[in-house]
């Protein structure tokens, strides 16, 4: 996979996770560990994001 693809991937999977996150803001029962959860995993794939765009591969 080409870094522009995987970046491109990494984006569609940021913006799920973000419609996910909004979803489960608005829905008054979702457990506040799922929302940590989903706000952890979102700033993991924006750190990823981040590091590719800035050429850095180390993890």
């Amino acid at each position: 996979m080409t870094i522009q693809a995987h970046l491109v991937e990494l984006e569609r999977k940021h913006k799920l996770l973000e419609n996910e996150l909004h979803e489960a803001l608005v829905h008054l029962s979702t457990d506040d560990l799922q929302i940590v959860e989903l706000k952890r995993r979102k700033l993991m794939v924006k750190d990823q994001i981040e590091r590719l765009k800035h050429g850095d591969t180390l993890h």
